[in-house]
């Protein structure tokens, strides 16, 4: 009689076990190695778009130029229309514009609270522009006749303070903030999560993954991150002064 070869069942629960171990410790290594490649791609469309809009200004007497409406989304991303050309584009936006969505960019907020959540792509709308990107156009917004917002459309370059450190093209969550790298929704109540990190370029050229501000105790009319310059130890602004 040959015996019968094979694994008893306490040998198959322990290769089982042993390859659940191994797959728990590669897991987080493998999604890191997925945000930081993310991270990258959008690092470098930022770059090029940024360079798109300094173009831009090259060819228009060195001045930004306006958006054509007061409308919410349009203030931040009717950029893309009278620059893509600079980084060659042409014709009628659409999703298939790759520079101008971030990997990263899965969910979105239709307005500035938590209740508001949807797992849709901002560079998948229509009502975005098909852009995951900012154009730092809050000057633009006059919420009222006296209330306004830092920004830098219809600005001369030359005329920006400090370059290094005023934004010209951010991820879209900067402005509330949130971040698509660090995904968490809006706490219940709020409008923002302090410190949330995003990719941004400044009006000198060079990018940065940085922390936004969010401050907790604004005012009603001041309640996104856009809508004030943060306070001392940030590395950016949104005006222009």
């Amino acid at each position: 009689m040959k015996r019968k070869c094979g694994f008893t069942m306490i040998e198959l629960l322990v290769v089982i076990a042993t390859i659940a171990i191994l797959a728990a410790l590669l897991l987080p290594t493998l999604s890191a190695a997925k945000a930081r490649a993310q991270r990258t791609v959008c690092m470098n469309n930022v770059r090029q778009i940024n360079l798109g809009v300094r173009m831009y200004a090259d060819d228009h007497d060195n001045v930004l130029a306006l958006v054509s409406t007061n409308t919410s989304a349009d203030v931040w991303t009717d950029y893309k229309s009278w620059m893509k050309s600079y980084v060659g584009l042409n014709g009628a936006s659409s999703p298939q514009d790759t520079l101008f969505a971030c990997p990263a960019d899965t969910f979105r907020y239709t307005d500035a609270y938590a209740g508001s959540y949807v797992s849709e792509s901002i560079h998948l709308q229509l009502h975005y522009n098909y852009s995951s990107y900012f154009f730092n156009a809050g000057n633009i917004r006059k919420d009222t006749a006296t209330l306004l917002f830092p920004g830098i459309a219809g600005r001369k370059l030359t005329s920006i303070i400090n370059p290094s450190k005023t934004i010209l093209v951010d991820e879209g969550p900067a402005t509330i903030p949130y971040s698509w790298h660090q995904p968490t929704r809006l706490p219940s109540g709020a409008t923002g999560v302090n410190d949330s990190k995003n990719m941004v370029s400044f009006v000198d050229g060079h990018v940065g993954y940085i922390k936004i501000y969010w401050d907790s105790n604004t005012t009603p009319t001041r309640i996104q991150a856009w809508h004030y310059d943060p306070p001392a130890g940030y590395d950016y602004q949104w005006s222009g002064d």
